[in-house]
C-alpha cells in the first residue's frame, strides 16, 4: 500500500471506532461513573406485591444489604431461598427474615409472614429480588432469606432487628 492509501485506511478505521463507540458509561459528576443504573429504590415498589408489608426504607434497605454482605462471608448464618429457611425455622432457628416484594406469582411465599408470626422472628420486604441476588453475589434472583445473628455483624444486625421490630409495630 502507499502512504495515501495508509493514511486513508487509518483515518476510515478511527472514523468507524468513533461511530462504533455506543457504551452508556456516561460520567457523572467529578468524572465518576453511575455502577447502579438500574430503577431507582422508588420505581421498584411499583412492582411489589399487595402483601409486601412492611417494607424497609431505602437507609435500612441499604444496611439490610450490607449485613447480607457479612453474613455470606461466615458459614451456616445465611439461609438462601424458601426452602432452606422454611425448614429452618421449622427447626426452631432464630434469625431475620428478608423478603422480596416482586416475586410472582405470590403463592410461592405467601405463607411465610405467617410462619414467621407463630415462630416470632421478626421479618421485612424489600422492593427487589434482584437487589437481594446480586447483595449474595449469586448470578440469579433471591426471594427469601434469612440472617443469623453473629458476633462479626452482632452491632449492625442488634441495629437493623431494633428498626424492623419498629416498623412491625407501626404497620400494625
Amino acid at each position: 500500500m502507499t502512504k495515501e492509501k495508509k493514511s486513508n485506511a487509518h483515518n476510515t478505521s478511527s472514523q468507524q471506532d468513533d461511530v462504533m463507540d455506543t457504551s452508556t458509561n456516561n460520567p457523572g459528576e467529578n468524572g465518576t461513573t453511575n455502577e447502579n443504573e438500574g430503577p431507582s429504590y422508588e420505581d421498584k415498589f411499583k412492582f411489589m406485591n399487595a402483601m409486601a408489608s412492611p417494607v424497609a426504607p431505602k437507609k435500612l434497605a441499604k444496611k439490610l444489604f450490607k449485613c447480607v454482605k457479612q453474613a455470606t462471608k461466615q458459614k451456616n448464618h445465611l439461609r438462601l431461598g424458601l426452602r432452606e429457611a422454611q425448614k429452618y425455622i421449622r427447626r426452631g432457628e432464630k434469625g431475620l427474615v428478608v423478603l422480596a416484594g416482586n416475586v410472582s406469582p405470590i403463592d410461592i411465599y405467601s405463607h411465610m409472614p405467617v410462619v414467621c408470626e407463630e415462630a416470632n422472628i421478626p421479618y421485612v420486604f424489600v422492593p427487589s429480588k434482584e437487589d437481594l441476588g446480586s447483595v449474595i453475589r449469586a448470578n440469579r434472583t433471591c426471594c427469601l432469606l434469612m440472617i443469623r445473628p453473629h458476633a462479626e455483624y452482632k452491632e449492625l444486625y442488634d441495629e437493623i432487628l431494633e428498626k424492623v421490630k419498629k416498623l412491625d409495630s407501626t404497620a400494625e
